[in-house]
């Protein structure tokens, strides 16, 4: 087995891969896209051993970690804290952070976050877009409600997107008074 520490930041991927005993085998880095991530695995694939990884917890990690463990890498996300608490160095760089994350991950000494599974986070992540559309109607509206308040045209229905709503203004009597009454008997 070998063992590989990953440090992610905006442009590249550094990384250290360990033997069992601790020696080096390879040190790099690939850039963090997907082409970058499949040169990386074809690197390291002439090896002809299996790969246990780990990263930094931080924005990107998840990506890395999909697109490694596809490639039939065993990948841990660690929690940074924890390994800044495990290895506290005064020289921090990115080719001994990738280092360090080695050596825990040879020690079997990774402190890892939970990750939950890729159809779980694509479910989140689509609630999570929902409600921001959801909030981002209802801002809209909110607006609307605003605007046509301060040119003194009040609508007479609270949702706007009502076939009501959109009857009493299509029709051109407006949102005043006399458009209530109308508009009302559009709605029934």
């Amino acid at each position: 087995m070998l063992y590989a520490g990953l440090d992610l930041s905006r442009k590249r991927l550094d990384f250290h891969l360990l033997d069992g005993e601790g020696e080096t085998v390879d040190v790099g880095a690939a850039p963090p896209d997907a082409d970058g991530l499949l040169g990386l695995t074809r690197r390291l694939d002439r090896h002809r051993e299996p790969i246990r990884a780990a990263i930094e917890s931080m924005n990107g990690a998840r990506f890395v970690h999909d697109r490694l463990e596809l490639a039939g890498w065993q990948v841990e996300i660690a929690d940074a804290q924890k390994v800044k608490g495990l290895a506290p160095l005064a020289c921090k760089t990115d080719r001994i952070d990738a280092w360090v994350l080695a050596e825990l991950a040879r020690r079997d000494l990774v402190p890892t976050i939970w990750l939950p599974d890729p159809l779980v986070r694509a479910e989140r992540e689509r609630a999570r877009w929902r409600l921001h559309l959801v909030r981002h109607r209802s801002s809209l509206k909110q607006r609307v409600h605003a605007v046509l308040l301060a040119h003194g045209k009040p609508c007479p229905v609270s949702d706007l997107s009502s076939a009501c709503a959109v009857a009493s203004c299509s029709s051109g009597s407006g949102c005043g008074s006399r458009g209530r009454a109308r508009s009302r008997r559009a709605c029934v």
